[in-house]
């Protein structure tokens, strides 16, 4: 979801309302996806890299984290929607911690759509962290070297549990993953759209759907004859 700032910059607004649109452009997406019957939808909302951005940025985008968790997850919670986390949680405050944690706690028996949530999160911090569990199962005796496999490494990641995604989608023009599930996506589609995240409608859902519609997903097969 990127493109917050320069949204903002262009309508001559502080940074924080190019966030707050934003947000809004998340419920959107959320009720197009449900609309739509996908079961699984995440959000790139806070990348370990954003911890360098300025002081003042991070406490906006935290302050609003925190009110969205305060105020929408009873309503995503009545929609049946699961809330799940991935990221480098600790480096959040213990309230805020709390927060998440609480969310997740609600919403864990829903089935209509699993929301993840990544903050504080990297693709090669998840790779990593990853390969450090997987070390010290070895090192303490639970697990041989010769042992480990794509599916072992991959009930390591934050993402235990989910299907990789099918498709992943970039807005603001830019045409790279910026670290994003670099590891889960060796066989997503890619659609990038030319639009800032603020703008993300329904019908831009429809046309990252019917883009992965058109493709024909080989996974490094020939395509079966017919």
């Amino acid at each position: 979801m990127d493109g917050n700032g320069r949204w903002a910059l262009e309508r001559g607004l502080p940074r924080l309302a190019g966030h707050k649109a934003g947000a809004e452009a998340v419920s959107r997406c959320l009720r197009a996806a449900m609309n739509r019957g996908v079961k699984y939808l995440t959000l790139y909302a806070f990348s370990s890299e954003n911890w360098s951005r300025e002081p003042a940025e991070v406490a906006d985008l935290t302050s609003l984290l925190r009110y969205y968790l305060r105020h929408k997850v009873a309503e995503l919670h009545r929609e049946g929607v699961r809330i799940r986390f991935i990221g480098d949680l600790a480096r959040f405050d213990a309230s805020l911690r709390d927060e998440l944690v609480r969310a997740e706690t609600l919403t864990r028996n829903n089935g209509r759509l699993t929301l993840l949530l990544a903050l504080s999160y990297g693709g090669r911090g998840d790779i990593v962290q990853a390969a450090r569990r997987l070390a010290q199962s070895v090192q303490q005796g639970d697990l041989k070297p010769e042992e480990i496999n794509e599916t072992l490494f991959a009930d390591k990641l934050w993402t235990a549990g989910v299907p990789d995604p099918d498709v992943v989608v970039r807005t603001s023009g830019e045409f790279r993953l910026s670290n994003f599930l670099l590891w889960q996506s060796a066989y997503a589609e890619l659609v990038f759209l030319d639009i800032f995240w603020p703008d993300f409608n329904e019908g831009h859902f429809a046309t990252v759907l019917e883009a992965y519609a058109r493709r024909e997903r080989r996974f490094g097969t020939r395509p079966s004859a017919s």
